[in-house]
């Protein structure tokens, strides 16, 4: 089970930066240490438990970049033309043909080259005479087109480290060795609450007054793109004492708790107190916009984050305060989000200090190139201006003014995950 100390940071004082929160969880989270072992198949998103070692070579053998003519590279013509005999053939898959100096062997992509040689023509370059020589032209440096053993990666060499989220290309390289399966950290268990009256499960009757509960099956998705195995835990009513209980049972069960909404300071705000009475309170408030109201405990040893309940400040303080978490706690390498630089075709002014995320859209511009355009409007509580925009612009601290023609970061959603 994932253990979190409650020193990590103190509450209180100038609202914490999002580098700050990120680096703290960084360090002080500790990853749950289980692991087990998955078939290739099953590998892709999940975290390497163990640095994996070439055991062979790759590629295994020498072999021939291209269809065409295998020579040695001795016999090379220095000027003009040379005719060969051709001594035979070897095809991908098959045993290298033998062959003689002077001699050239007709050679396909991926074959092993014939011993002792260690240049290809390629099939284009050169042609047949009536006696089905085949003539080669000078020019061509020894080693042309061929591939030697371990020019991809050689033996022992580490190619996969532990703490990789691991993604098709790596499963493709243990493949490449002949593995069948990893080592790999245990999926994280998260349990994911919505808190309020005001929220109706859907298809569930809905009263007037109410809406339905849209977060936690949006933060439900966002973390099985994490790799976690993820508990519905339905919606707390806001009534303290049935909050705490409940936050209590789930830390027995679960490695991380996540919540939505009732974390900022109304009088019906009570994630923030359920904290307080089941656990304790090391963070709360942040400066992050949209998102402000982010709170972090501990509930006897596990996490918890609460996240805001409007659906765009819930899905940026997620990306940017739980997706380091669920990293950290797996045991994966820090992967830092790195926005593109790309052109602002919008004007928009904010506070300097605090982080915000507008949402965006990518366009191609007159001369050709990309750049964004902010969605038309602000609210939080916008859905559409997720599904509407291509990503979010990031403005940093110290940033007050963005105007049109201004470079900026862009992260697209695709890569948030």
């Amino acid at each position: 089970m994932a253990q979190l100390s409650d020193d990590c940071f103190a509450f209180g004082g100038p609202m914490m930066s999002v580098d700050e929160a990120v680096a703290i969880i960084a360090s002080r989270v500790k990853p749950v240490g289980e692991t087990e072992a998955v078939a290739l198949v099953d590998a892709d998103g999940r975290i390497l438990s163990h640095d994996v070692a070439a055991p062979l070579p790759l590629p295994p053998f020498m072999n021939s970049a291209v269809d065409g003519y295998a020579v040695f590279g001795a016999d090379l013509p220095a000027s003009g033309e040379r005719a060969f005999p051709v001594a035979g053939r070897v095809q991908a898959g098959a045993p290298a043909a033998p062959a003689r100096p002077g001699q050239a062997v007709r050679i396909f992509t991926g074959a092993p080259m014939p011993d002792g040689t260690d240049t290809v023509f390629m099939q284009e370059d050169v042609r047949i005479d009536d006696a089905g020589s085949v003539i080669l032209p000078s020019g061509l440096k020894v080693g042309a087109n061929v591939r030697p053993a371990g020019e991809d990666i050689p033996r022992g060499h580490v190619a996969l480290a532990a703490g990789r989220r691991l993604r098709p290309q790596d499963v493709a390289v243990a493949a490449a060795f002949g593995l069948t399966t990893l080592g790999v950290v245990r999926r994280l268990r998260v349990g994911v609450f919505s808190t309020g009256d005001e929220l109706a499960a859907p298809g569930s009757p809905r009263a007037e007054a109410q809406l339905f509960d849209s977060n936690r099956f949006m933060l439900i998705a966002m973390l099985r793109r994490l790799g976690c195995e993820v508990g519905d835990l339905g919606i707390l009513r806001d009534e303290r004492a049935e909050l705490a209980a409940a936050l209590k049972q789930a830390a027995r069960r679960y490695d991380l708790i996540l919540t939505t909404g009732g974390v900022s300071t109304g009088e019906e705000d009570h994630v923030k107190a359920g904290i307080e009475q089941a656990g304790s309170l090391v963070l709360w408030r942040m400066a992050i916009k949209p998102g402000r109201p982010v709170a972090m405990g501990i509930i006897e040893g596990t996490p918890l984050i609460g996240l805001p309940g409007n659906p765009v400040a819930s899905f940026v303080t997620f990306v940017h305060v739980v997706r380091p978490t669920v990293l950290a706690l797996s045991g994966a390498v820090p992967s830092a989000l790195l926005p593109m630089p790309i052109r602002a075709a919008f004007s928009y002014k904010k506070k300097s200090g605090r982080r915000e995320y507008v949402r965006a859209s990518l366009r191609r511009a007159a001369d050709g190139s990309l750049e964004a355009t902010k969605f038309p409007r602000e609210g939080a509580g916008l859905l559409s201006s997720l599904i509407e925009t291509d990503g979010l612009i990031e403005l940093g601290e110290s940033i007050v003014r963005v105007e049109p023609g201004d470079t900026v970061g862009f992260l697209g959603y695709a890569d948030l995950l």
